[in-house]
């Protein structure tokens, strides 16, 4: 009779066969893969936070709304274009400009008062003056406004393109 030798299984590789991975191996590696995978989200979001940046091109398009003849706003006064969002303000020396109805500090709706010639703020009384600067805290910045363009004898605001400021400056007037 002849004895039964067992013989060796080599993988085609020349490797041994590979040993059942135990559930500590299983939970190590799955928490590596796991860190990495939240580091590259992190590096991600941290990219994403850094390019972010407002475009310095204007990209929403022109949306013209037409308040009317440059003859039917008084000098000094201001007219509410409730559904544009703003106020149309004509200064004392003839200059626009479309002043935003929200407040700077929290974003209430803003109402003109005409015998105090000021802008106030329900919410918190921040007052601001004809020109959008802030008369009475808590607001800290002028009320933004949107461009206004005067052609042809009519004023014209872009209710498409809101500019924030710090403060009121005379470039930020037109004039016909």
């Amino acid at each position: 009779m002849k004895k039964l030798q067992h013989k060796k299984t080599v993988s085609l590789v020349g490797k041994a066969p590979a040993e059942p991975l135990s559930r500590r191996d299983f939970f190590n590696r799955a928490w590596k893969w796991l860190g990495i995978l939240a580091a590259l989200e992190v590096t991600g979001m941290f990219t994403a936070f850094l390019f972010s940046g407002k475009s310095k091109k204007q990209s929403a398009p022109k949306q013209l709304l037409e308040a009317g003849p440059v003859d039917s706003f008084e000098k000094n006064s201001v007219s509410a274009f409730m559904g544009g969002r703003f106020y149309l303000a004509r200064q004392k020396d003839g200059g626009f400009i479309a002043l935003s109805l929200r407040c700077t500090h929290l974003g209430c709706s803003i109402a003109w008062e005409a015998s105090k010639n000021r802008f106030i703020c329900p919410c918190h009384s921040s007052a601001f003056d004809i020109a959008g600067e802030v008369l009475n805290p808590p607001a800290v910045r002028a009320l933004d406004y949107y461009p206004v363009l005067i052609e042809n004898g009519i004023v014209k605001v872009d209710i498409g393109t809101i500019v924030e400021r710090s403060s009121f400056r005379k470039d930020q007037l037109q004039y016909a």
